[in-house]
């Protein structure tokens, strides 16, 4: 098979608004080096990491919402250090965390027969620094992702995928539902009751369903047009934005919001309780009195990290069909600034799929 020499694909070519975003047909295909594969991208999808590094929210320079900067992005003091390595960026970047595809080349070590496999990438990668300290490499952040025609991975983070879904809703799974099964599992979620902000987004509507695979009682928090959908899939019960949260009442709180409403989260807890985060959507910076904390037995978890088998895992619940996509609409790749002016809007509920092939 004769593999092109140039691609098409969007790149991201500074911190800040929609006009980071430039359309190329230019693009070098990658070659794989010693232990990678070289996978032909058919679909991609759009999450908050993409949006929030386009913007340079992860800078410890900024302090409020995702939202304020998500058009027009937080100025230039994000620069040195707007990824979630906390290190500046390389440009021009191909995002893109999710990725479905088929591999088409190997590099070298790598088995002649995984070509032709149809894959799904980790979105989050676990590296091994030299001192043995372990990190996170973001798919589409600290390496080109799946917002181009085709994209290089580990062979290891490139996981077979047998499934009769349509590659868009594969492509839905990588991010969100690895984001939420690893905050699940951190917390080692059972048959509780268990809290879920956020809960019609991306991470959120997945926590739902794999809340609800474990036997959870789940209420999901949310706004009054939304609330039968997430009760659809999985949601024994549903609060509004605005309503006061009961104390006491949940063994453990899946948060992707924080803000305002963080000691409302924390109140929420049955003592012993714990607390898990992913996310800020609504501001990271909140205040903690130690003596909550201690006075009554709370864990506090924030969770990026995750080990291999949390993707490996949800992929046995894709193919088991245990789990089901959630996609609200699909853009093809040249629309990527209108899809993500749609996420932005949040009128969604779940992914918005990005068609590539």
């Amino acid at each position: 098979m004769t593999l092109p020499t140039v691609m098409t694909g969007m790149v991201l070519t500074g911190h800040g608004g929609l006009e980071k975003l430039e359309w190329r047909d230019d693009l070098r295909v990658p070659e794989p080096a010693a232990g990678e594969v070289l996978i032909r991208v058919s679909a991609s999808a759009v999450n908050n990491t993409d949006i929030n590094t386009r913007t340079g929210w992860y800078s410890k320079a900024v302090r409020g919402d995702t939202a304020s900067g998500a058009g027009g992005g937080y100025g230039d003091d994000v620069v040195a250090d707007g990824a979630w390595s906390g290190e500046a960026l390389a440009f021009p970047r191909i995002q893109g965390t999710d990725c479905c595809g088929t591999i088409v080349a190997v590099g070298p070590g790598v088995a002649q027969t995984r070509i032709g496999e149809r894959v799904l990438v980790r979105a989050l990668q676990s590296i091994v620094g030299p001192d043995g300290d372990r990190r996170v490499a973001t798919f589409g952040s600290e390496c080109d992702g799946g917002f181009a025609e085709y994209t290089v991975a580990a062979d290891r983070d490139a996981v077979t995928v047998n499934s009769t879904l349509s590659d868009v809703e594969l492509a839905s799974f990588p991010c969100a539902f690895s984001t939420a099964e690893g905050m699940i599992q951190r917390s080692a979620l059972g048959v509780e009751r268990v809290l879920i902000s956020g809960a019609s987004g991306g991470v959120g509507s997945a926590a739902i369903q794999l809340a609800k695979r474990r036997g959870a009682h789940v209420t999901a928090i949310t706004s009054a047009d939304k609330a039968a959908d997430l009760r659809a899939l999985g949601a024994d019960q549903t609060m509004m934005r605005q309503d006061a949260i009961p104390k006491r009442q949940f063994d453990v709180v899946l948060d992707l919001v924080g803000g305002p409403r963080w000691d409302d989260m924390i109140d929420a807890l049955r003592d012993g309780g714990r607390y898990v985060t992913a996310g800020a959507i609504a501001g990271p910076i909140v205040e903690l009195d130690l003596r909550t904390l201690y006075l009554r037995d709370l864990t506090l978890m924030g969770c990026t990290y995750q080990a291999d088998s949390v993707f490996t895992d949800l992929i046995g619940y894709i193919e088991a069909g245990e789990i089901r996509p959630a996609v609200a609409e699909t853009y093809a790749l040249r629309d990527l600034r209108a899809a993500q002016e749609a996420f932005v809007a949040k009128s969604h509920i779940g992914k918005i799929g990005i068609a590539v092939a």
